[in-house]
Parts: C-alpha cells; structure tokens; sequence
C-alpha cells in the first residue's frame, strides 16, 4: 500500500542502537539493521534474510518486545504509511492502513474522518502492522472484532500473500503469526470492516463508570476520549517511564475452575467467555500476591496497574524477565493459575 518508487533505494544494513526503539527503554542494539519505507524494497529484504542465513526481526512500534543488549541476525524496521477508504457500503466502511502507521494515530484518524468502530482500542502502542499478531484488544473490542483481510510479505518464499480472518487464525491475543517463526512475515497493509450503523460498545464498567459517557447517547468521539483518559490514568507513559503495556495475557479458565477458586476467593474478578470459560483478572492476581509497586532490582512493577512492569532504569532483557518469573511463582503457587507473558522475549 506504500507509495513504492519504481526504483526502490537499495537496503543496506548498518548498525543501529535500539534503546529508544523499544517502549521497555532497554538498551540493546542490532548490529544489522534496515528500514522499509516502501513496499518495492521487500525482495530486496527476502535476498538479505536468505543471505544472512539468521534470524530475522520485523521491528515496529517497539511494544512487545524485550529485547537483549545485543540483537542478533537482521533487524527491519517498518515504516510503509499509508490510510485510505477504500470503500462504503451501507453496511460497513471498508478502510485500509499501512503495516507502519501508529495505531493510535490511525484509529484517531478513523474517529476525526467518522469512521467508527475502533474508538475502543484508542491509545494502544505499537503499529498497524504489528496489531493482528497479537490481536490487540481493549474495553471490549479486539482487532478480529473489524478486521477484514491483511496483505503480508512471505519473507522466504519472497512473495505477496492475501490473508482473511479465518487464515490469520485469530484467538485471545493470539493469531497465526505467533505461531511461525520469527521474521517469517511483514505485515505490509491491513483492511479494517467498520460497521454501519455505528453502535457503541460501553461493557466495560471504566466505561459506564466515566462521566462522560454515563449519560445520553455517546459519540463515538466520546469513547474515544474516554478510553484516552482511563489508560493515561492508569498506565505510565513510555516516554516516561519505560513499560510495554500489558505484560501478561488474562489467563482463561474452565468454569470449574474459576468456581474453585471464586469459593476461596469471592472478591476474584473474572468474566465469561463465549464459550463457556473465564477471563481472569491478571492484575487482580498480581496485586492480590503483592506485586503492585514492588521492585526486583532496576525492574518493578507499576504502583496504579499490576499488569504493567516498569524499566526504573538501567534494567535489562534478564532483570525484567527475573521480575516476571517472580510473580509467575507467587500467582501459580497461590491460585494455581500460570500467567503467560504478552511480549515476544527476542
């Protein structure tokens, strides 16, 4: 979807500190690094992995990702822009954005052209790109809930594949990206289904608890903000304080389970899943064992969201992982529940 140059600039890789590349803000560098700002350098980008023989890493926003001091193999950097309407129907707006957008700026482009549907997943980190692979959800909305199809890179096989919901193999922050190995693909553009007509999704009780959206009919615009202000209450600043986001999945268990444990312990918070299971509270469990605003050396975990480990600076891919193998110990051992880490540990 980038407007590709009928000559694409050669790729050539060079060294490339990417302390500030990585929302963590842990220091590391990649000793072969390239950036794609347009499509047409992608076979240039198969010809390098092959040839390198190593692993490959598809950098975006920098979100997920703890990375080592020393990042191994060849790093690219994805940078493709782009967002356009592709077409509306009386039932949707079908709309397109490129691997490199920001997410949250493409959402707020979404909201400010009026084509709602994402207002919920306002101010999530990363890039267009990297949101199907993990399958981004918030307050109520995944990216599966408006995804349409996406055009990926096969990096090996050196060509373009077209991909639906049903090929991405979307589950509970999970896709089949998660699931090949690493570099095998760019996500180069993604098509986003948006409802017509537009209805708010307000389950969440940070939504129905926000002035702003407790009384009348709110706007799309209005969740957007909203959502604004719960995760910048709630969540530190990566500019700031270094974090990405979310550090582990909320486990998912039978309904026997959560019963079990909801005996023990009736303050749990837990939701149903379609089909049948629960949603547990992953920050409920790591606050409830003590965790929340606790330290282990330079890496911590925030003192408003237990889900949320911190850099506090100087902290490296083994302090933070240390931390989350400590509070993976407290959890299991208390309520027999293993909290599976989000971030992808490069």
């Amino acid at each position: 979807m980038s407007n590709s140059p009928a000559t694409a600039p050669v790729l050539v890789p060079r060294q490339q500190d990417l302390s500030a590349l990585n929302t963590l803000g842990l220091a590391a560098t990649a000793e072969a690094c390239v950036t794609l700002d347009a499509a047409a350098q992608l076979p240039a980008l198969s010809d390098l992995a092959v040839r390198s023989g190593g692993p490959l890493l598809v950098l975006g926003g920098g979100s997920n990702l703890v990375l080592p001091q020393s990042v191994p193999g060849l790093v690219a950097r994805v940078a493709l822009r782009g967002v356009r309407l592709l077409r509306v129907s009386p039932d949707a707006w079908l709309v397109e954005a490129a691997g490199g957008e920001t997410w949250h700026g493409f959402v707020a482009e979404c909201v400010r052209q009026g084509w709602d549907g994402l207002e919920n997943l306002a101010l999530i980190p990363g890039t267009v790109g990297a949101a199907p692979v993990q399958n981004i959800g918030a307050y109520g909305v995944e990216l599966a809930d408006r995804f349409d199809s996406l055009t990926a890179w096969d990096v090996r096989a050196g060509r373009y594949v077209e991909m639906n919901a049903a090929d991405c193999r979307y589950a509970y922050r999970d896709s089949v990206f998660k699931h090949q190995p690493a570099g095998s693909w760019v996500i180069v553009s993604v098509r986003f289904r948006l409802p017509r007509p537009w209805q708010p999704v307000l389950g969440y009780p940070d939504l129905q608890r926000h002035p702003r959206l407790a009384q009348g009919e709110p706007a799309a615009r209005d969740i957007f903000d909203a959502v604004c202000e719960i995760r910048r209450a709630k969540l530190p600043d990566p500019a700031v304080t270094g974090n990405a986001g979310s550090f582990f999945k909320n486990p998912i268990v039978s309904a026997a389970q959560r019963d079990s444990l909801l005996a023990q312990h009736p303050a749990m918070v837990s939701y149903p899943q379609p089909d049948g299971r629960y949603k547990l509270a992953a920050g409920w469990l790591i606050d409830q064992c003590g965790w929340k605003g606790r330290s282990l050396g330079p890496a911590g975990v925030h003192d408003r969201q237990a889900l949320v480990l911190v850099n506090r600076g100087g902290a490296t891919a083994a302090d933070i992982m240390a931390l989350a193998r400590a509070i993976q110990a407290d959890v299991s051992e208390r309520y027999g529940v293993m909290l599976e880490p989000e971030p992808v540990v490069v």
